[in-house]
């Protein structure tokens, strides 16, 4: 057994109330990942509360339990756990004084990321090349002998499935495909839950409309190989409640015939401007994108977040020329 996990189970033994945190973004992973920890450690008799400084977004509510997120930090804490991050900035929104407070706390970092740790004050880091951070919360609950339930398996499907694209990315291996069986053994229903997946991608007909502007304001570069697009405060002010404007589109772009990178850039009032990034499959050139501006993620999805650019242009003319290296680099690999 690998000796982080026999460390992780000395942390849960010792705790009795345990914070689970997923980022600033957060997406079918880190959400899966949070409901699978809190359905494992709960099975432990620990009080488990889960954290995410922003709301849930409506895609992801097929997940019942996405209720039980707070944005709020409980009375009581004796551990905190960080799924799906090892980089601090996507924990910008999380106020100054509760940061304060996660810090003074025993904590553990369980990524599959591999970009630079920027979070320097945990006790303990799991990172593993793994496709998605629900695969190694699988493999410490079965090294344990922690009993996974139905509820846990189908927040961990939900997990791998989301990182991987459905089980279609680069990254995914025979054992993925070897712990999902073992999560339908576990109970999951794979077709009713895509149903569900399916049934919360909904939208009315103005997000419909909206889409359809979105889509012809996407710009492409290097002969149609990265794709951008620009949503300004006013959009993100009034369509962010029903949908995340990138997320409507991004697979979209990805879709783009040569794409290789698609960037969805959101402009925010206090000059913040934010980027999630996306690369086409056998395209794995996210993360070495987003780290170049200061961010992170994994090699098909990642994003950052900066204050340096009063105007957006200079940003765009920067993702242009960054790109072109890591593509020109590639092929000079090849």
């Amino acid at each position: 057994m690998k000796p982080k996990y026999l460390k992780f189970k000395e942390y849960i033994d010792q705790s009795s109330n345990i914070l689970v945190i997923q980022a600033d973004n957060p997406d079918g992973d880190s959400l899966g990942s949070s409901i699978a920890l809190e359905q494992i450690l709960g099975k432990l008799n620990k009080e488990v509360d889960l954290y995410c400084a922003v709301q849930i977004p409506d895609y992801l509510k097929y997940l019942k339990a996405w209720s039980r997120v707070k944005n709020d930090l409980p009375n009581k804490i004796d551990l905190v756990i960080i799924v799906d991050t090892s980089t601090l900035n996507l924990l910008d929104k999380t106020k100054d004084f509760d940061i304060a407070l996660i810090k003074s706390k025993p904590t553990i970092i369980i990524d599959h990321h591999d970009s630079e740790l920027t979070i320097d004050f945990a006790n303990l880091v799991i990172t593993e090349d793994r496709p998605a951070t629900g695969e190694i919360i699988y493999q410490i609950a079965k090294e344990l002998n922690y009993e996974v339930n139905e509820e846990a398996a189908e927040a961990l499907a939900v997990s791998i499935l989301s990182d991987t694209i459905g089980l279609m990315t680069e990254s995914t291996t025979s054992e993925t495909f070897r712990i999902m069986a073992e999560l339908v053994d576990l109970g999951v229903n794979l077709p009713r839950l895509d149903a569900s997946r399916r049934e919360s991608y909904q939208k009315s007909l103005e997000l419909t409309k909206y889409k359809g502007r979105l889509l012809e304001r996407i710009e492409t570069y290097l002969e149609d190989r990265l794709a951008i697009l620009i949503i300004p405060w006013e959009e993100i002010k009034t369509y962010s409640p029903m949908y995340n404007p990138s997320m409507l589109v991004l697979d979209d772009m990805r879709l783009i015939k040569n794409n290789r990178i698609s960037v969805a850039l959101k402009q925010y009032q206090d000059g913040r401007i934010t980027a999630k990034i996306r690369s086409s499959l056998n395209y794995p050139y996210a993360s070495e994108l987003a780290e170049s501006f200061g961010g992170g993620g994994h090699k098909y999805a990642s994003g950052f977040k900066t204050y340096n650019y009063k105007d957006i242009n200079e940003l765009k003319k920067e993702l242009v020329n960054k790109t072109n290296q890591i593509l020109n680099k590639d092929n000079a690999n090849i």
